[in-house]
């Protein structure tokens, strides 16, 4: 008989329990067990949502043979050990951005996920948000007509984040500035040259060896006559947070707007028209739709990140969703594992090209049956 769910364990509860009731409503998932190092935390979490499986380690989390999938949000530098591990396990991954720290990992990431033949997805929210769906369907509607270029910025001021973050080079975390300007086009980063700006204190360079304030990159859209402009910043650049994406078309153009609040801008010819995006809940599963527009945070401490709507301009549903639908549809997610590394790994080369006075890296690739 066939299995009618599937099994779904978070790890990590800070970020992650987020996503503990969208896969409770979901109508393929179980939302079956929860893992953080921290017992009181676990247990609170767990007995907020009513989930009863709870794992302090890891590794026993991994030997539970009743697991399907992992949803991992632990730190960074855990991403790519974790997932490794989970698809050596035999369970799919779901993975929270960056896939990894090193070209490296990547790489491990990727052979791992052949070896194993689970599927894996790095969670993006930038993909899935209410604006940039909004911007899909003028692409796909040939609204914007043929697309001429592509800016993504994320700035953020990091300082009280956990110690890990600090002085982290600002690529290093560029997936959401990087992902939209490919998901638009559907493809991956072939090269980059990117420049260093300003300086961080001393305190915060010595950790990473990073000493920019800013980072900004333009990269060569692989096998498309296109180019795209990134800027990051993490410390010590005034600035309210901002995750934005603009497209440029030879019809129409899309427009982030520059303070938190206000409506996005439609560019047709030369007439700006402030728009409102609206939802796309409609895409989704009736039992999950109320999650675009409704998080499960504690609105008194939510940073503005999350406040876009249902977590990331309502894009966790969504991203849930594609997940769970790959695997029961037997199908590569968007992006796969080999987009998630690509746009991984742009990050990496450009911070890598900024070290190097803006000397141009090529981003290695990652194709089927080459791991």
């Amino acid at each position: 008989m066939k299995k009618q769910k599937l099994n779904v364990a978070i790890v990590g509860l800070g970020f992650g329990k987020e996503f503990i009731p969208i896969y409770q409503h979901h109508p393929q998932t179980e939302m079956y067990a929860i893992c953080q190092r921290t017992q009181p935390t676990l247990d609170e979490v767990g007995e907020t949502y009513g989930v009863a499986r709870r794992y302090t380690s890891f590794d026993e989390l991994l030997a539970d043979y009743a697991v399907d999938a992992v949803h991992i949000n632990s730190p960074i530098h855990l991403h790519a050990q974790q997932s490794i591990a989970a698809l050596r396990a035999g369970k799919h991954v779901a993975c929270t951005v960056p896939a990894a720290t090193t070209v490296d990992e990547c790489r491990d990431i990727v052979a791992a996920a052949e070896a194993s033949g689970k599927a894996y997805m790095m969670m993006e929210t930038a993909i899935y948000t209410r604006e940039f769906l909004y911007a899909r369907e003028l692409r796909d509607s040939g609204k914007l007509g043929r697309i001429q270029f592509m800016r993504g910025s994320h700035q953020q001021e990091m300082a009280g984040w956990p110690g890990y973050w600090e002085g982290l080079p600002p690529m290093h975390y560029a997936t959401h500035a990087v992902s939209p300007c490919l998901a638009i086009v559907k493809s991956e980063a072939d090269y980059v040259s990117c420049l260093g700006s300003g300086r961080i204190a001393k305190n915060l360079t010595d950790k990473y060896g990073s000493p920019f304030a800013v980072e900004t990159a333009h990269f060569q859209v692989r096998n498309q006559p296109l180019a795209f402009e990134v800027t990051r910043s993490l410390f010590q650049t005034a600035r309210e947070y901002i995750e934005s994406f603009d497209v440029y078309g030879e019809l129409a153009s899309f427009e982030w707007t520059l303070v938190e609040g206000e409506k996005m801008i439609v560019h047709t010819g030369e007439q700006p028209e402030r728009v409102d995006v609206g939802d796309f809940a409609h895409l989704l599963p009736k039992p999950i739709q109320r999650f675009t527009t409704k998080g499960v945070y504690d609105s008194d401490h939510a940073h503005l990140s999350f406040t876009q709507g249902g977590g990331h301009g309502g894009s966790h549903p969504h991203l849930v969703h594609e997940f769970v639908s790959s695997i029961v549809e037997n199908r590569p997610s968007f992006p796969d594992v080999y987009k998630s590394v690509n746009w991984t790994c742009a990050g990496i080369c450009a911070h890598e090209s900024a070290m190097l006075g803006g000397k141009i890296v090529s981003l290695p690739r990652f194709e089927k049956g080459q791991a």
